[in-house]
């Protein structure tokens, strides 16, 4: 729900103030027992709720994208299996769930995309947490730019693609094993860069510890660090960054 848009529908004269106060009676959450739905983040915040799905209960989870749905006409959930997909489809028949990042959405069609976020990924099984950041800031409203497996280990591939990297607003690097994606591409480029650590990597890489602590420790400036694995933390706080650069 957009209260921007509510007023001006009252003002107006198509929407009857006590519907208006109906809709608003919920705010600034509506309390289920189980979960308190924030409503009044998108306003607070510019981002809406987003729904973490694993390990939710079924009959929670599918109350919660009801609800959500209902109220905003769009949901995000992360981290969500077949399993939860299938129960909240029978629910919501206009969800669509991505199996690579575990992303499972509701949104309408036709969405503006503005901005250039790249997204790039030291290898190829570092894609899903890719893809999570990915569909992530694509759904908040950011254009993505999809460089896949241009690791270090055969630099040639990134230096490659410089010239779409330098076009970005900002950029998501994403790599396990020892990390360094972050860091050679902060030292190619003028944009914050976003680091992702995989727990991809073999037993000393102490699942996605060792990248975790090279991307912290990096000797290139520009650099900002989330957990591992968290391909949503990246999405969200690229879309911050690329909604400065195109205000």
């Amino acid at each position: 729900m957009d209260v921007g848009d509510l007023l001006r529908q009252v003002k107006a004269g198509s929407m009857e103030i006590e519907e208006a106060e109906k809709l608003l009676e919920n705010l600034p959450y509506e309390d289920l027992g189980y979960a308190k739905l924030d409503f009044h983040r998108k306003l607070r915040t510019g981002f809406g709720e987003t729904v973490y799905c694993q390990g939710k209960p079924d009959v929670f989870l599918t109350e919660i994208y009801k609800r959500l749905y209902e109220r905003d006409g769009e949901v995000l959930g992360t981290r969500a299996s077949a399993a939860q997909y299938e129960l909240v489809k029978s629910q919501i028949p206009q969800v669509v769930y991505d199996p690579v990042s575990r992303i499972l959405k509701i949104e309408p069609e036709g969405k503006e995309r503005v901005g250039n976020v790249a997204v790039c990924t030291g290898g190829t099984a570092d894609i899903p947490v890719a893809e999570e950041a990915a569909l992530t800031a694509e759904y908040f409203g950011c254009q993505v730019d999809r460089i896949y497996d241009v690791g270090v280990a055969g630099i040639h591939r990134l230096l490659s693609k410089r010239d779409r990297l330098v076009a970005a607003n900002c950029i998501v690097a994403v790599a396990g094993m020892e990390g360094a994606l972050g860091t050679v591409i902060a030292g190619l480029v003028d944009c914050p860069v976003i680091a992702v650590p995989t727990s991809v990597g073999y037993g000393a890489s102490f699942h996605g510890l060792s990248a975790l602590l090279t991307m912290i420790n990096s000797c290139a400036n520009g650099i900002s660090v989330v957990n591992i694995d968290n391909g949503y933390g990246a999405g969200y706080l690229a879309t911050q960054i690329n909604r400065l650069a195109v205000r």
